[in-house]
């Protein structure tokens, strides 16, 4: 029997050139995307972390998303993301219930 929904996070980050207003209007985009297709558990908001890779660090702003959709959902969020200017990084993972 084929799974109806899942429980999903998605955790991405934000260019903070955006400015407050900029990342304030990406975050809502993404929880409207999500309500719009399933529930949103959690948002949890990361402001001011730094980002490091080797030999670059620079400030970043994390969201934490937990939700439940139906499987195909997350994978066009992600897609969606990754095509949206602002957004540095995404990765969704499955959650074990």
């Amino acid at each position: 029997m084929a799974k109806i929904t899942g429980k999903y996070e998605v955790l991405y980050i934000i260019d903070p050139t955006l400015g407050e207003e900029g990342t304030a209007a990406l975050v809502e985009k993404f929880k409207a995307m999500v309500e719009a297709e399933g529930t949103l558990a959690s948002v949890d908001e990361w402001a001011s972390a730094v980002w490091r890779i080797p030999s670059t660090t620079w400030p970043s702003y994390y969201v934490l998303m937990n939700f439940e959709s139906k499987p195909e959902f997350p994978a066009e969020l992600e897609r969606v993301m990754k095509i949206t200017e602002g957004v540095m990084r995404c990765l969704t993972t499955a959650v074990e219930a």
